[in-house]
């Protein structure tokens, strides 16, 4: 029974997006996300014994159309990178070319469920009389583990960490 209760106390492994908006700065719209991501004991396992993970963050932004396909605005992808250094005890992230590195697993957890300041879509590419649909997500890369991993990982629900697709509206 006490098995049982703390086992549901833990919260469900996965990727879920809690929230994301467009803001225009000097003529560039910036992607300010926020994410909830928990990591499976399989994944943490993982991630503490040295194996690097890679999550992709993807952004689209369409014009939706009655009378043909949504048109494709613009679309970026964000890679961002973490590890477990035993050396230095120390966690990192890799993202935008920087590097940061934290003492404890949920420091290192608390960064990444924030995407800040990432210049997605050019003012200039959007009318204003049209509405756009902007969707985000992020997704666990399994093509970048080790290939012993993959195996595992293709295979496991464990390792099976996508968010859906987060939708919103913009209207310049």
């Amino acid at each position: 029974m006490l098995f049982a209760f703390s086992a549901g106390a833990r919260a469900e492994s996965g990727i879920q997006v809690r929230g994301a908006e467009l803001d225009l700065v000097d003529e560039v719209y910036q992607l300010k996300a926020e994410f909830e991501v928990n990591f499976s004991q399989a994944v943490e396992d993982a991630l503490n014994k040295g194996v690097p993970l890679n999550f992709m963050v993807e952004f689209e932004l369409n014009r939706p159309r009655w009378y043909w396909l949504d048109e494709n605005i613009a679309s970026a992808q964000q890679q961002i990178r973490i590890s477990y250094h035993a050396l230095t005890k120390q966690y990192r992230l890799q993202a935008h070319e920087q590097q940061k590195s934290f003492a404890t697993l949920a420091e290192l957890k608390a960064e990444l469920d924030h995407v800040q300041e990432w210049k997605v879509v050019e003012r200039a590419q959007l009318r204003k009389r049209y509405s756009y649909e902007a969707r985000l997500r992020m997704k666990l890369d399994l093509s970048q583990l080790p290939k012993p991993l993959q195996v595992n990982a293709l295979t496991s629900k464990d390792w099976n960490m996508e968010s859906e697709w987060y939708r919103w509206t913009l209207t310049p």
